[in-house]
């Protein structure tokens, strides 16, 4: 093995995963090289095909709505999105964000770039287009991606028809009924886009919607929902029919049904990026999954997992939390151990969601006392003026701190980052009742929600004692 062709450290993916982790190792001096199949892949999933171009086809879907609840005010709007307009959008910001993440702007930077399908030879050392590479550490961030529907007659479908979130953006004609399979984040926040961009939508789920999420989040969810789109639970898809239409059967009663469409999307979950020649270095596989320690790491030591691929949350910041564990351990005497108990997500639906901690079934397994506290916004005065229902929902432990809560509200990502602060680091919820709120902005929710919650709980001598002492 050349001497220039030896690293400290390879990242195997140049998605949020892998950039977090050779950012930092190239910046403080370390020999970093930096992989990935083009250049265009540069950015992962999440610049490609993930959370930046869905959040900004769900911007301008939320222009369409807002625009449409306008007519109860007079306002008089009509017709459907011009989506080649609408991809040329999401088109433009890619490549506005990709101008700081491509290979030249990494090569500046000092960070050797290869380009090509990396395979593992041995140990420590892999190939890309016959050229060998070796480091101390080997980051695997392949990321994943989506799970292939298989049932009969899907091969009658054509690229146009068999959509996923790789492909959805590459559209050139808005679907005029688009099938969604799948209920989860990905499903959800897309059926309900392109219901606002004029396509009529059905979404099938096998259980329902968003099965991750509380039982009291998902009934609001499904209600909200369905004013857009039609939503069959418990539903799985059976076989394609023909060109348009597809068999789909109800799970409980058994009832098959035919529905008819111009498109299906297909969101049924994720394949991990494996295919690495895996064996040649020693890294075991299980169930399709790769076997990886509380560190990350792999059966082989010196490599590790980062990302999706690492088999827990698939999420962008899921990536960053595995970065951080991973240059923790490797620069740190006091190592740690992944731990997602106060790790958050958001659903970018109408309205968001924004869950984060540890959920009511995580307590009671650990044995965690817990009281459960729950708003509805009926009574929160920004809630009432902006016409938003939704739900907030703490864990509060007996400590008075925060353990974990799920906040469904149009804007909840953002009103919710400082209970998760909270949550973070253990803020006192008198801390929170303490701050001053400016009068009317949505996050005084979280303050009302434990006002009432220590008012209820002031006992009887307490108030004796106040009344005692006033004068």
């Amino acid at each position: 093995m050349k001497k220039d062709n030896h690293y400290d450290i390879i990242c195997i993916g140049a998605g949020s995963a892998g950039l977090n982790i050779a950012s930092f190792t190239n910046r403080i001096g370390l020999k970093t090289l930096l992989v990935d199949k083009t250049d265009k892949n540069i950015g992962g999933d999440c610049l490609n095909f993930g959370c930046v171009p869905s959040k900004a086809l769900i911007h301008i879907s939320k222009l369409f709505h807002e625009a449409n609840q306008a007519s109860e005010f007079g306002l008089r709007t009509s017709g459907i999105a011009d989506i080649q307009k609408v991809m040329k959008y999401i088109d433009n910001k890619k490549e506005y964000i990709r101008e700081h993440e491509n290979a030249d702007y990494f090569k500046k930077k000092g960070m050797d770039v290869a380009l090509g399908t990396a395979k593992f030879i041995n140990k420590n050392t892999i190939e890309i287009n016959n050229k060998q590479y070796s480091a101390k550490k080997i980051i695997i961030a392949t990321g994943s991606r989506p799970r292939l529907l298989k049932i009969p007659g899907i091969e009658k479908l054509n690229k146009d028809q068999y959509l996923t979130n790789e492909n959805i953006f590459n559209i050139k004609k808005l679907p005029k009924r688009l099938l969604v399979i799948g209920g989860g984040p990905i499903g959800c926040e897309l059926g309900q886009a392109f219901a606002r961009l004029g396509s009529q939508v059905t979404m099938i789920a096998r259980s329902t919607i968003l099965n991750k999420e509380n039982k009291e989040v998902q009934k609001i969810m499904n209600e909200t929902l369905e004013k857009e789109l039609q939503i069959l639970n418990n539903s799985i898809p059976v076989k394609i029919l023909g060109p348009n239409k597809i068999l789909i059967r109800d799970t409980k009663t058994n009832k098959e049904s035919k529905i008819e469409f111009d498109a299906i999307l297909v969101s049924i979950g994720r394949q991990l990026n494996t295919d690495l020649d895996l064996e040649k270095a020693g890294v075991e596989m299980k169930n399709n999954k790769i076997i990886v320690d509380d560190y990350l790491r792999t059966t082989n030591k010196n490599i590790l997992t980062c990302g999706d691929i690492a088999g827990g949350f698939q999420f962008t910041h899921a990536a960053e939390l595995h970065a951080g564990v991973i240059l923790n351990n490797a620069f740190s005497p006091f190592k740690k151990k992944l731990n997602y108990d106060k790790f958050s997500w958001v659903t970018f639906t109408d309205p968001e969601i924004a869950t984060w901690g540890l959920s009511e079934e995580q307590l009671k397994e650990k044995g965690v006392q817990y009281e459960k506290l729950v708003s509805d916004l009926k009574h929160d005065d920004r809630s009432i003026t902006d016409n938003e229902k939704g739900l907030l929902t703490l864990y509060i432990t007996k400590n008075k701190t925060i353990a974990g809560g799920t906040l469904v509200r149009n804007g909840a990502g953002e009103i919710a980052q400082e209970l998760i602060l909270a949550t973070h680091t253990n803020i006192k919820l008198k801390d929170i009742f303490s701050k001053i709120y400016a009068y009317p902005t949505a996050a005084r929710i979280n303050k009302s929600i434990i006002a009432n919650h220590m008012g209820k709980n002031l006992s009887d001598f307490t108030k004796s004692l106040l009344r005692f002492f006033y004068h």
